[in-house]
């Protein structure tokens, strides 16, 4: 339903709105041309975004989060533009007619049943879910086309410069060879112990490093259709009056490999038909007549995948290897052969008896988890806490005792339940103790989360932390002193040395690497991503050293070969480019457009109509 009712192609970006507060009324947000933008429309529009952001995200989103997201400016944008847009439209007397839009409505896929037809109680249901009458529905289609006609005709189909095309295929898929020696721990030498004092003062200036996180207790309910299905009884005979009523689901047509000629006139296809029964072959005859294979086959079809209805008919009347008698077909007299023929299969009912009764028990548990949501709710508005509330529902409870913000246990182990551990941790970090959550949609169900307790972060004493704090010691001393071997073997490179006599010295071997792209890591694991980044940095013929992504990863290269790739038009990874670079010509483009409609039309917005919409600014006394 996204895809139906979605109002634009893409997202607008924000086109320069004037904040000028203008003669208009207090309830007004923005004005555009002749269009007010009503605070409760704006105020509506806008909610509803936060509420869509908080489902994605897992967690519900604070005021300050969404205005961090800047989620105010973006929906004002929108509506700011649509309205523009409409006006505009009306301005060229652009139009559509009734049955245009029916057309489109019943072609789309996702009010489609599965043999193609338009489902007209879908349709009815997908309205009701989502607050809409048809009449709505309609006037809102009727202005999305419109406004579509007016974006495709700014920023459709235009030409992509080959020089920027050449520029990003020459940044992407230049390729680079080097020789490297990659540093281990052995160049590091021995490392010592530690003493007391170095330790102490490692920890000392460190001390946030060793901090004990957050951590909060979790209390959770989770309800699922997939649970709920387990304990739904479906009878026999309920399962059979499903098979018979689906039936065609479970069965694969006959399918054909059909080739077919085509004759200007009924005589000439005839007087092919006459050489076919003195021995001339279809594909013989088909050659006389200029045709390559992909001029006569139709491939393996079923009979509805043939379009003429003729030569449908003749093709599945036919044996293998047979050859129709002449068909009168819509484009012309033909002459049909079958050159492969795959049986219908038909899989009996107890093959799949098992996955409709299942089928039939999660449909059932559907309507299930919505009732039990209800009464979950009513329980927790009527003062019950969630437990008290899943008991009486007999739900199994499940307490998370210490989390913390990345979902880790006090043993640093990963949660491995409840269903979307991650997200209700996300969402139980933005919450406090004693709040009311709304559930987290998970799996087609729901997970109820409350905060029962919060350990607060705290500095952890040096006897608690003491092996830790040796070990982060140690892993720093090495990665200083193979900072330092770098830097030495470096020196004596650029000095003139061959690399073979350095590396022979350190005990290391001179390794290529070939073929690297920025962005990727070689397979391997000596190379980063992060050391190619330092690679194609160097010019050719240089020497230059590269830490990887642990402080105690290095190598020292050599860079022998830059390969500069050609543009090949046709290859899909320059397809791709070019979709890219078109999609950003087309958002500056009509971010241009709507620059200039913004100027033609004039418009302002209610900077304190803005803040009462959002919550932040007084209320309006008129």
């Amino acid at each position: 339903m996204a895809v139906v009712m979605t109002l634009l192609a893409g997202s607008f970006a924000i086109w320069g709105i004037n904040d000028i507060f203008r003669n208009f009324g207090r309830s007004t947000v923005a004005k555009i041309g002749s269009t007010e933008i009503p605070i409760e429309q704006f105020r509506q529009a806008y909610n509803d975004r936060v509420q869509e952001l908080g489902r994605q995200m897992g967690r519900p989103i604070t005021p300050q989060q969404a205005s961090a997201f800047g989620l105010d400016r973006q929906v004002l944008s929108e509506m700011v533009a649509q309205a523009g847009l409409d006006q505009r439209a009306k301005q060229m007397r652009l139009g559509i007619s009734d049955a245009e839009i029916a057309r489109r409505i019943t072609a789309d896929p996702n009010l489609q049943t599965p043999t193609g037809q338009f489902d007209r109680v879908k349709f009815a249901m997908l309205l009701r879910n989502a607050g809409y009458t048809e009449p709505r529905f309609v006037a809102e289609q009727r202005q999305t086309l419109l406004r579509r006609q007016i974006v495709d005709s700014v920023a459709g189909d235009l030409p992509v410069p080959k020089t920027w095309l050449e520029a990003i295929n020459q940044y992407q898929n230049e390729e680079r060879t080097i020789s490297y020696v990659a540093l281990a721990p052995a160049q590091a030498g021995d490392v010592p112990a530690p003493t007391a004092e170095q330790l102490q003062k490692y920890f000392d200036d460190r001390k946030i490093l060793f901090r004990a996180p957050e951590f909060r207790k979790i209390v959770t309910v989770s309800l699922s259709p997939a649970d709920i299905a387990k304990t739904v009884e479906i009878s026999e005979d309920d399962v059979k009056r499903a098979f018979e009523q689906s039936r065609s689901r479970y069965v694969t047509p006959e399918r054909r490999s059909v080739e077919q000629i085509v004759f200007p006139t009924l005589a000439e296809a005839e007087a092919a038909s006459e050489r076919i029964k003195d021995g001339t072959s279809f594909a013989a005859l088909a050659a006389e007549r200029g045709l390559k294979e992909q001029d006569i086959d139709l491939g393996t079809v079923s009979k509805s995948g043939i379009i003429d209805p003729a030569v449908a008919n003749a093709a599945f009347a036919l044996k293998e290897g047979e050859v129709s008698a002449p068909v009168q077909g819509r484009f012309g007299a033909v002459l049909v052969t079958v050159t492969k023929i795959e049986n219908e299969d038909s899989k009996a009912f107890g093959e799949v008896a098992p996955q409709i009764r299942n089928d039939l028990a999660l449909a059932r548990a559907k309507t299930e988890v919505q009732d039990i949501h209800d009464k979950i709710e009513d329980e927790r508005a009527g003062g019950a806490s969630l437990e008290d509330a899943a008991k009486k529902l007999n739900l199994p409870v499940v307490t998370i005792d210490a989390v913390d913000r990345s979902g880790r246990d006090p043993a640093g182990k990963p949660l491995s339940s409840p269903p979307d551990a991650a997200r209700i941790v996300s969402a139980a970090f933005a919450s406090d103790i004693g709040v009311d959550n709304e559930p987290i949609e998970a799996n087609g169900g729901y997970v109820w989360y409350e905060v029962t307790g919060i350990t607060p972060a705290h500095d952890r004493p040096m006897d608690e932390v003491k092996a830790e704090v040796e070990q982060h010691w140690r892993e720093d001393e090495i990665a200083a002193r193979l900072k330092a071997k770098a830097a030495e073997i470096l020196e004596k490179l650029k000095g003139g040395a061959p690399f073979d006599t350095v590396a022979a010295a350190e005990g290391l071997k001179v390794e290529v690497a070939a073929n690297l792209k920025r962005g990727l890591a070689p397979g391997g694991g000596a190379i980063s991503a992060r050391m190619v980044e330092q690679i194609f940095r160097t010019p050719k013929d240089s020497y230059s050293s590269a830490q990887g992504d642990r402080p105690a990863d290095w190598i020292v290269y050599r860079v022998n070969d830059i390969i500069t790739p050609k543009l090949d038009i046709e290859a899909k990874d320059t397809k791709d480019i070019q979709t890219s670079v078109l999609r950003q010509l087309n958002d500056d483009v009509f971010g241009q457009y709507m620059g200039a409609l913004e100027k033609d039309l004039g418009i302002s917005v209610n900077q304190a109509a803005l803040a009462q919409a959002l919550g932040s600014g007084p209320p309006d006394t008129d």
